[in-house]
């Protein structure tokens, strides 16, 4: 029901090319020590990119939140892969 929610209000909001395929809930999550929000590290991340190449763990405010990313993107590409 909140999904459902979620997408109405993202469609009235913005347009309907805004309504993401899929919604996940998180914990948290990753931001600079600054309190940026760490999209593109994430986005690469799901993209297949190593993670000590994504995540600079020491300039993290929350780098706790890190190893359900770790596990989500392992199951992404396995679910993908097969």
């Amino acid at each position: 029901a909140l999904e459902a929610r979620l997408r109405v209000a993202i469609r009235q909001a913005l347009s309907p090319r805004h309504v993401p395929d899929t919604m996940h809930q998180v914990a948290a999550i990753p931001r600079t020590l600054s309190g940026k929000k760490m999209e593109l590290p994430v986005k690469k991340l799901l993209m297949g990119t190593p993670p000590e190449q994504v995540f600079k763990l020491d300039a993290m405010a929350n780098a706790a939140c890190v190893p359900w990313f770790l596990d989500f993107a392992a199951k992404r590409a396995a679910a993908h892969a097969g």
